[in-house]
């Protein structure tokens, strides 16, 4: 089940997220966040109308996904990124795939034109489920992040809604 967050999701979105951080380089950041973090994120995402989706299973929140603004100059108001994460034991399910469709959807209604990727160099299931989703690949920025003690690409991708 995929919905529109609730307060009550952001718990589940907050120890996701704090998985992906503490175990993953799918976020280039070290630094956990917390509930009020998290609940002040959402507030103000959807204050600017931007979704934040919610998967559902059986052991709680699955996964969650979002857009926002890809840049905060005026002309790029059709242009949106997006953010997905998948609890650790509910990937390769088809859950992204699931949610990456109704983002796409969702950013449609709101007359976006571009959906933006950044995703790191050397996770090569997140390009592919990209691809499959008909992203394209638009840039590398070498070594621009840095975390466990190494330095990261940068792999933009995009696709036209």
């Amino acid at each position: 089940m995929i919905h529109d967050a609730t307060e009550e999701d952001i718990p589940g979105l907050v120890a996701i997220y704090n998985e992906v951080i503490a175990n993953s380089t799918a976020t280039f950041t070290s630094t956990a966040v917390t509930v009020e973090d998290r609940r002040a994120w959402w507030q103000a995402r959807t204050a600017q109308g931007y979704p934040l989706l919610i998967a559902h299973d059986a052991d709680g929140v699955a996964g969650f996904a979002t857009f926002g603004e890809f840049r905060a100059w005026p002309g790029y108001h059709f242009t949106v990124e997006h953010t997905l994460h998948v609890r650790a034991d509910a990937r390769r399910r088809g859950l992204g795939t699931q949610m990456l469709q109704l983002l796409l959807e969702r950013a449609r209604l709101l007359g976006k034109h571009v959906m933006v990727a950044g995703v790191d160099g050397d996770n090569a299931a997140s390009i592919r489920l990209h691809e499959r989703l008909g992203f394209t690949p638009a840039g590398r920025l070498r070594e621009v992040g840095y975390k466990f003690g190494r330095w990261l690409d940068l792999v933009f991708l995009q696709r036209a809604i």
